[in-house]
């Protein structure tokens, strides 16, 4: 994925409005006026925001008569994840790796207390 689709779709993502947005339209497609009802905002400040998904290719708009209805897309959200999925991957071999680290400190810790000699009292 090019740079400047990655960046734009996470420049997208970065809003709290454009992400509630995508999830009403994870249920289905919806008008604008039917996307901005739980916001307090004015329709033009809808628009706005969903200029933004547009432009990121995160939602594209249909025409259904007097009804521009809007729906998600999900390429550039599936090439957002498969780019962080590098990254989760990555982190998961060196937290397993950790994980072996301290089990082997703590069997090293283990045997070198069995292998101590007691103390009388």
């Amino acid at each position: 994925m090019p740079s400047t689709h990655l960046d734009s779709t996470f420049a997208a993502l970065a809003d709290p409005t454009r992400r509630a947005i995508l999830a009403r339209l994870a249920l289905g497609e919806a008008s604008v006026a039917e996307l901005g009802e739980p916001f307090a905002m004015s329709q033009p400040a809808i628009s706005k925001h969903l200029k933004v998904l547009e432009l990121a290719g995160l939602i594209s708009r249909g025409r259904d008569a007097q009804r521009r209805p809007c729906r998600i897309e999900a390429a550039p959200l599936a090439e957002a994840n498969a780019w962080l999925e590098r990254y989760r991957q990555l982190w998961e071999q060196r937290f397993d790796a950790l994980d072996a680290l301290l089990a082997d400190m703590k069997a090293a810790e283990k045997t070198a207390r069995k292998s101590r000699p007691r103390r009388k009292s």
